[in-house]
């Protein structure tokens, strides 16, 4: 028999992708086309007529020809791609993984066997990396076909769902699903099959699979559908999510825990602060009723000593006068002491009104401008329309006045001290100690070298300060600290060692418009502080009772005395004259100034009161704010203060 084929058949022939070989029943080669001579590298005159076995490899030669009957035997198509992996061999010995697809052909001289022979190299070298990836895949990797069973499987599937390959292809799908969802996961597969897309890895779905041994554990799934020859297979990773899932609840933990510890941090300090104010508030008042004697006996020393440095200029008094104003300067120094620890203790009475923070900042700008100094440069940024606050002026001007002289102390070289100001709106809890709504932050940096953070948690204790010996007294930051507060308001601190400092001031708004501003009192006529009233004394401590009642008499008041509010009581019920100013100490035995005050009113109605007093606030003040109405001389009170403040309150009568 001849490879000779009718004109059409041969150029279809000729024409085919595929090798074609066309063999006898006893194997031998009757007809080849141009793609067997390329794909074996045979002449075809070479191959015709030879043994079909010729083209198999060598071991595999011996079992062919049964295959052959076989095939005789039932002589059906049977198509490429059968699932069969087949090698062929070239004329050089070399070997290749084939595809070989058998159909019959009824000639004239008998059947005819042809082979179609396809070169698969390429494919199997991409399947066989495919599967290397597959295997090496962090991921477990499942493939799923269209009825839901498990077609495919790599290693790390086997690891993490602790079931063998065997075990695992053919079975459903859902033995390794949970079995709380097990009923709706088949509707699911269904529903995705019938329009697959990509979904990614952490698509934001809480999932869970299920080991062999029972056990669940999270995961995270990513899918993809995949054309094969025996239809659509979806392509599951599944990634065991349990470590990093861990690795959030300890974080979550741990953030947790610093802010807890953050908060019993700042609670911590605001208690040791609190602790330490009623200290500070206790020492004060009694230092300030030594003060207000030591003060005044001071003055009347003064007063007599410069009378005689005068009859005798050349003598020791001048001396003894100089000394003298020395003692004076000290106490009135003490005095700012009393009150800024009274101010960082929360215990200073203050009078608060409505008014604009960047109205302070301007009022007290020169004075900033001459305590810095002309090597430190100061910028103001104040935010327009700022909405009003309540505070007491007078005390926002020395919180800036104080943090201006720490800056300046930081920038001994030089620098830039900015303050800027800006509207706040607090969310709840965003702030401790501070409640939602409208602020007004104040901040105040500088340029300096900053403070290292174990320092900067201690700055607004008071005495602390790492100034100099004799160059601070640590109570700057710490009447900041008071001042705020007192105010309803927080402070805070920031630094970093070499980048400077900023201290941050937080005070609530107020719906109240700010008064206008007042009018030109120039030319005010001084009022005379003498007078002819009796005044009613109520002090318990002897020595600054008898200094006061001295200080009036001189000025031509008439002075009662009493040691208590009971003592008090009975002086005015049996004075036969009037009484037209009561002048008591607030905080005393038996019976506080207030309660007393009360009494005075029943029996004397129209008597005026005036309190004096260096730690008012528990019985006169709401929030440390001054009562309207209330009347008070603070202590440690010089002679002109209480005079002044007498008249005063005598006058409004």
């Amino acid at each position: 028999m001849t490879g000779t084929l009718p004109l059409a058949s041969a150029g279809l022939l000729e024409a085919a992708p595929d090798a074609i070989v066309a063999v006898t029943a006893d194997g031998t080669i009757a007809l080849v086309n141009a793609q067997t001579e390329r794909l074996f590298g045979y002449a075809r005159a070479e191959l015709l007529g030879q043994s079909v076995e010729l083209l198999v490899p060598e071991g595999m030669r011996a079992a062919h020809p049964e295959h052959r009957r076989r095939y005789l035997h039932d002589p059906r198509p049977r198509p490429m791609g059968g699932g069969a992996h087949l090698a062929a061999r070239r004329k050089d010995g070399t070997e290749f993984p084939a595809e070989i697809s058998l159909s019959s052909i009824e000639t004239e001289a008998g059947l005819l066997v042809a082979a179609a022979v396809r070169d698969v190299t390429d494919r199997v070298r991409a399947e066989a990396k495919f599967r290397g990836l597959l295997e090496s895949a962090p991921d477990a990797i499942l493939g799923i076909v269209e009825n839901g069973e498990i077609a495919l499987v790599n290693a790390q599937a086997e690891r993490l769902f602790g079931y063998a390959r065997a075990e695992l292809i053919g079975r459903p799908i859902e033995i390794l699903v949970p079995d709380r969802v097990r009923g709706a996961h088949a509707a699911l597969r269904r529903q995705y099959f019938g329009g697959p897309a990509h979904r990614p890895m952490g698509a934001g779905m809480q999932l869970s699979a299920r080991r062999k041994d029972g056990t669940e554990f999270p995961v995270e799934i990513s899918l993809s559908a995949l054309e094969t020859e025996e239809g659509t297979m979806v392509s599951a990773a599944v990634r065991d999510v349990t470590e990093r899932l861990e690795m959030q609840a300890a974080r979550e933990r741990l953030k947790n825990q610093a802010e807890r510890e953050r908060l019993e941090a700042r609670l911590q300090q605001s208690q040791r602060l609190e602790s330490l104010g009623q200290l500070a508030g206790g020492v004060a008042h009694d230092f300030n009723n030594l003060l207000a004697v030591m003060l005044n006996y001071t003055t009347f020393l003064a007063e007599q000593v410069a009378e005689a440095a005068e009859d005798d200029p050349t003598g020791q008094w001048e001396q003894a006068r100089k000394d003298i104003a020395q003692v004076l300067r000290a106490g009135e120094r003490a005095t700012e002491l009393t009150h800024q620890l009274l101010a960082f203790g929360r215990r200073e009475v203050v009078q608060p009104r409505v008014l604009t923070i960047n109205a302070v900042v301007g009022e007290v700008e020169q004075l900033l401008l001459r305590t810095l100094g002309e090597h430190i440069r100061l910028h103001a940024d104040l935010a327009p329309d700022l909405p009003p606050v309540l505070a007491d002026p007078g005390q926002l001007e020395q919180v800036l006045v104080n943090l201006a002289v720490n800056a300046r102390d930081a920038m001994p070289e030089g620098g830039t001290l900015s303050i800027t100001t800006a509207e706040r709106v607090l969310d709840d809890g965003a702030h401790p100690g501070l409640g939602p709504g409208r602020h007004v932050e104040l901040r105040v940096a500088d340029t300096g070298g900053g403070i290292p953070p174990e320092i900067a948690e201690r700055v607004f204790e008071p005495f602390f300060t790492t100034k100099p010996k004799g160059q601070g007294t640590g109570l700057g930051l710490a009447t900041v600290y008071g001042i705020v507060t007192q105010a309803g308001g927080a402070v805070t601190i920031a630094s970093t060692p070499g980048a400077g400092t900023t201290v941050t001031v937080l005070l609530p708004a107020t719906d109240e418009a700010p008064p206008p501003p007042s009018g030109d009192t120039a030319g005010t006529e001084t009022r005379d502080s003498s007078g002819g009233e009796t005044i009613l004394v109520v002090e318990d401590e002897d020595a600054l009772r008898e200094v006061t009642e001295r200080i009036l008499n001189r000025h031509g008041y008439t002075v009662l005395t009493a040691a208590d509010g009971p003592q008090a009581v009975k002086v005015a019920q049996d004075t036969p004259g009037p009484i037209d100013l009561l002048l008591t100490d607030v905080v005393m035995p038996h019976m506080l100034g207030t309660e007393l005050a009360g009494r005075i009113a029943e029996i004397r109605p129209g008597t005026a009161v005036l309190y004096m007093s260096g730690y008012a606030q528990p019985v006169l003040a709401s929030q440390g704010t001054l009562d309207a109405g209330v009347r008070l001389v603070d202590k440690p009170f010089s002679a002109p203060d209480l005079l002044a403040r007498v008249r005063e309150v005598l006058d409004e009568r």
